[in-house]
């Protein structure tokens, strides 16, 4: 064993490494997540159930080409245990991690082809300076080191702060977003991908699109690292 190796196993063993998902130790070169958890979180298949209702969302708006969720949430399940971690712990490797694997298996199953950059949903300016990040930022920073595509976080805007979306019908959460979006910079591009980290209606994703399509956006591709089972 060479002394660097020696000195990472004798700090894991006075500092364990717990598995955001699980809380068991990580091992080895293991980062974050576990990899017994890195293959059981729960994908969701580009053609299955979940996919019909994840397109449903956005069935009024033939301008998303096309939309996906990366893993399933449930309350208590490993997902929410990750997207805690990333929003309220602040581990902003998660975010980066979901990021990139979700921008690797996107690549593998060759569906961003005309994707010419990749949009983070923003958050209100009080929001992140409370937080200290916007955890879409990191979800969309992975996604980019995954696909090579170039992302922005100075795009997008949003200009008011809303009260929280959690509990409100989809009715409430449209008219909540309703307007809170701004685009900062003049931009040329036609098709963008906007990503985020849990969709439950789609309201908020719903707003980004049609305020982007005021500036000539024309084909858009939703993005998110869960969706929200109800």
């Amino acid at each position: 064993m060479n002394l660097k190796n020696f000195l990472s196993d004798f700090t894991d063993l006075i500092f364990p490494r717990c598995c955001e998902a699980c809380d068991s130790s990580l091992v080895g070169n293991e980062a974050t997540i576990c990899t017994s958890c890195m293959i059981s979180l729960p994908r969701i298949h580009l053609h299955g159930l979940h996919q019909d209702v994840i397109r449903y969302k956005f069935v009024n708006v033939p301008e998303v080409a096309l939309t996906h969720s990366f893993l399933l949430f449930t309350k208590k399940g490993k997902v929410q245990r990750l997207l805690h971690a990333l929003k309220y712990k602040g581990n902003q490797d998660v975010g980066l991690l979901l990021g990139f694997m979700f921008g690797q298996e996107m690549m593998t199953a060759g569906m961003l082809s005309e994707a010419e950059m990749i949009i983070s949903v923003p958050l209100h300016a009080n929001k992140k300076k409370s937080r200290g990040y916007n955890q879409s930022d990191l979800l969309a920073e992975g996604f980019a080191n995954a696909t090579g595509i170039p992302w922005s976080a100075m795009i997008l805007e949003r200009t008011k702060h809303t009260a929280t979306q959690t509990g409100k019908s989809k009715t409430e959460r449209r008219e909540n977003v309703k307007g809170v979006f701004a685009v900062k910079d003049h931009i040329d591009y036609k098709n963008v991908i906007i990503i985020d980290d849990v969709l439950t209606t789609g309201a908020t994703l719903e707003e980004c699109v049609q305020t982007l399509k005021l500036v000539g956006c024309e084909s858009f591709t939703i993005l998110t690292i869960a969706l929200a089972e109800h």
